[in-house]
């Protein structure tokens, strides 16, 4: 999840904080919980996330982050991965 992802630098050396395509992330509701809720233990429920990102004003944008960047882990954008996959396929 976007959980303190706009600090610091970004792999190819840019300052991520400075990227307007991560400006979503300041004012999107999982910024406000810990990293655990966004990334549960296998087997665990992705309930409460979802819920909190159908509630998120953020949540296409998130969404499209997690596509575009292949995020493969956790709950973006209200999806599960197994969910992000499904629409990466039917996309195709």
């Amino acid at each position: 999840m976007p959980i303190n992802i706009t600090t610091g630098t970004a792999a190819d050396g840019g300052d991520r904080s400075t990227d307007s395509s991560l400006a979503w992330q300041d004012s999107a509701l999982c910024a406000q919980t810990g990293p655990d809720f966004f990334f549960p233990a296998p087997g665990s429920s992705t309930r409460e996330a979802k819920r909190l990102c159908g509630a998120c004003t953020e949540r296409e944008a998130c969404l499209a982050y997690a596509l575009e960047h292949d995020e493969r882990f956790g709950v973006w954008g209200g999806l599960s991965e197994r969910e992000r996959l499904g629409l990466r396929r039917s996309r195709r």
